[in-house]
């Protein structure tokens, strides 16, 4: 195995560009370290890595390395996303221009050749390739202004690379994505369930809920592993249907009174119960203006005290009882703008973080450890939703990777669901577990379309999570789902994407031993809907 993949480092970088908020320098041959004003960039080999470390004096923007390593003009390549997968991962041609986050695979006849960074850098990372060389930009800014390290030095990341056999880039990428992550949080048992959102869109109650928990029961009797029922969207004091889905985040509503008994009663019932928040948008009148981001208002956890309340959110969640956080919208919240938005071309420049000292990506990574940090001594698991992955591994259990799937329109399941479950797939185990996102059942799908997503789901030994209506099904189709159910129970089928290479929407799936054709697509052809893409705004229902 150890021979069929080999790491190498890549070296000193030909050209090396410092930018500051006052200029951009470009430093050539090979300079170790290479310097500009009052900044420094060393490299040092570490296990196979080459760790970039920073110095400066100045407002820092960012680092651009360049490598004059020559990629074959015919192979192909897979790149990653900033975060969440908006059905737009796929193996593509070599583009010079194409931003490729955090990694990517460049697939040739000879073997398949992986470029990255180990996870958790101090910068926001992303790749380039084009015929005369392969460049990494690390992104150090603080929100849109330069950070201010005042000599103090920066581990800004650690570039990994590593060469596999040509004929398996799936196990390739799996075994990428295990040398850039060395410390993986994964649950202790596999995790599934029910999850209101996509039948019930915040329209909700705890009376419903019980009713949900119910009639979850009755898919999964006889079967020993407990699924979760989690809360979503509703719960909250200050819930506005279709308007505003905030805190505060420590007292339920009128349809939800009492958000701990509630959890209790679920925990009776023999079903686990989780919950659903948006930490850092909050209308709670006792937080101080300072700890809030100039751009949009919402909780800016650089400042000390934000965080801390933050971490109060999540310890008054754990003692009410519940044994999952999904914790969501915090890119967005963080920096206005959803991920396939982000480039290094339109984050405005007037606003910074309360601590300029750090980076946007060490800030990010603050947030998830702090909401790591609480859960821990309750056991309880995190589930990260519009978070950026490769900051959040080793410090969430489970991330949902891809864009909201739908109850009401199935292109937009099959468009953002099986992409990021296929693509994403590599990161299962090895990152988290990838949680591609719900099974919406209310009537408006045809029952075939939902049953091959929520097979392909549990046969790919991913979670599963159902948004299912009670009563909606016939007696057979509930038998189907019961039997899927099971399998989702114990994750001991592993089916992967066979024509990852050829589709961005894959139909055939193997495990080896039995191989399975999906029909995704609509007799008539796709269903063409507004409700399909992701648009700027506060609230997401698709």
């Amino acid at each position: 195995m150890m021979d069929r993949y080999r790491s190498w480092n890549p070296g000193t970088p030909d050209f090396v560009t410092i930018e500051t908020e006052k200029e951009s320098r470009v430093i050539s041959g090979q300079a170790n370290p290479a310097v500009a004003g009052g900044t420094t960039v060393s490299f040092s080999e570490i296990k196979e890595t080459l760790q970039v470390e920073v110095t400066s004096q100045d407002a820092l923007l960012g680092v651009k390395l360049r490598w004059q390593y020559r990629l074959a003009k015919d192979a192909r390549f897979l790149g990653d996303a900033w975060e969440r997968g908006y059905g737009d991962l796929r193996w593509q041609g070599m583009s010079g221009s194409r931003f490729m986050p955090w990694y990517f695979l460049a697939a040739g006849a000879e073997n398949t050749q992986c470029f990255g960074v180990m996870v958790r850098p101090a910068a926001m990372c992303f790749w380039q390739a084009d015929t005369k060389g392969v460049t990494l930009y690390l992104d150090l800014r603080n929100g849109g202004r330069g950070v201010e390290l005042k000599g103090q030095t920066l581990e800004a990341a650690k570039v990994v690379c590593m060469a596999g056999p040509s004929e398996d880039t799936f196990e390739t990428a799996r075994v990428f994505c295990r040398r850039m992550c060395e410390d993986p949080l994964l649950p202790a048992f596999p995790v599934y369930g029910s999850n209101n959102w996509y039948y019930a869109y915040g329209d909700s109650s705890d009376v419903q809920i019980q009713k949900d928990a119910d009639y979850l029961l009755a898919l999964t009797q006889g079967v020993s592993n407990p699924p979760f029922m989690v809360v979503d969207d509703g719960w909250q004091v200050n819930h506005r249907l279709e308007e505003y889905n905030g805190g505060p985040w420590r007292k339920g509503n009128d349809k939800f009174p009492d958000p701990g008994a509630l959890a209790q009663k679920l925990k009776e019932k023999k079903v686990r119960p989780g919950i659903w928040v948006r930490l850092l948008q909050n209308e709670d009148p006792a937080i101080s203006q300072e700890w809030r981001i100039s751009h949009n208002g919402c909780l800016d956890p650089s400042h000390p005290e934000a965080l801390d309340y933050i971490r109060q959110d999540i310890r008054q969640i754990c003692d009410w009882g519940y044994q999952l956080i999904k914790h969501d919208f915090s890119t967005y919240d963080l920096f206005g703008m959803w991920g396939f938005e982000a480039n290094l071309l339109n984050v405005r420049d007037d606003w910074h973080f309360y601590d300029r000292g750090k980076t946007s990506a060490q800030i990010v990574t603050l947030l998830y450890e702090a909401i790591c940090q609480e859960a821990a001594p309750k056991d309880v698991l995190i589930l990260g939703c519009n978070t950026i992955g490769h900051l959040g591994a080793g410090l969430m259990h489970l991330n949902r990777t891809g864009d909201d799937t739908s109850g009401r329109i199935w292109e937009r399941s099959r468009k953002m669901g099986v992409n990021t479950l296929a693509f994403r797939l590599p990161q299962h185990g090895a990152f988290y577990d990838v949680d591609a996102d719900c099974v919406g059942i209310n009537g408006s799908i045809p029952w075939e379309k939902n049953r091959q997503w929520a097979e392909v789901i549990a046969r790919s030994g991913t979670p599963l999570f159902l948004s299912v209506k009670p009563g909606i099904l016939k007696k057979e189709e509930e038998e189907e789902l019961r039997s899927i159910m099971k399998i989702a129970s114990e994750q001991k089928q592993h089916m992967i994407p066979m024509d990852w290479e050829d589709i961005d929407c894959p139909e055939v799936w193997s495990d080896g031993k039995q191989t399975v054709t999906y029909d995704w697509y609509e007799e008539a052809g796709p269903v063409l809907s507004a409700e399909i893409e992701r648009f700027n705004a506060p609230l997401a229902v698709p």
